[in-house]
């Protein structure tokens, strides 16, 4: 099948960029809350988000550029990030706009706070899960700044559990697609990881 190729050293850091977001796909979001030395409340979401470390809990995400949300973590060293539900697609969306930092995105965009249990930035009350957390660390990667904080509380809505635990179809989590489009929610399909024991069994079948 014919490919087109595209060499880093010959292909603009935009364009490139476009194809790196376009191809590592569905991204999760941290929409994350902040507060300023100065108390405002800043959120913002930032797609490029993972686990980083299980023992000690470590997450993280990379802010692209110099943004509020960086600043602000620098001078408190804390942060919330709020899982982005379906229903507030249009919300999510809003608070990218780059509002001044001595404007709340929470007050321009009509979302509302409830109060986190361990850091100071609040929470997004709608949103049906938030990692509070501390920060770990900061890695500057050229125009980047890989933010990695210590989740020191969880807390998540009842209606968002099944047996306890956090079910993927009552979350209903956004992604971040290519350009300009967000994924939904597909319905989850469970399949168990093989155990090496089972290798044989399952060859023979």
């Amino acid at each position: 099948m014919p490919r087109t190729d595209f060499d880093a050293e010959n292909t603009s850091d935009d364009e490139f960029y476009e194809l790196l977001t376009a191809i590592v796909i569905p991204r999760p979001i941290a929409w994350v809350s902040t507060t300023s030395n100065e108390g405002i409340d800043s959120l913002a979401p930032h797609s490029f988000f993972t686990v980083a470390s299980v023992s000690p809990p470590i997450i993280q995400f990379t802010s692209v550029g110099r943004k509020d949300t960086l600043t602000n973590i620098e001078a408190t060293r804390e942060f919330v990030v709020c899982l982005t539900p379906e229903v507030l697609l249009e919300k999510v969306n809003a608070t990218g706009t780059n509002f001044p930092a001595t404007e709340s995105e929470f007050d321009r965009v009509d979302i509302e706070r409830e109060p986190a249990a361990k850091v100071l930035p609040p929470r997004v009350k709608r949103s049906p899960a938030a990692l509070e957390c501390t920060l770990h660390t900061i890695v500057r990667i050229g125009d980047c700044f890989l933010v990695m904080g210590r989740v020191v509380h969880i807390a998540l809505d009842d209606d968002a559990l099944s047996d306890g635990r956090p079910d993927t179809n009552r979350l209903q989590p956004l992604s971040r697609l290519g350009d300009d489009d967000w994924g939904l929610t597909p319905p989850a399909r469970k399949i168990a990881r093989i155990p090496i024991e089972s290798w044989p069994r399952r060859l023979q079948d």
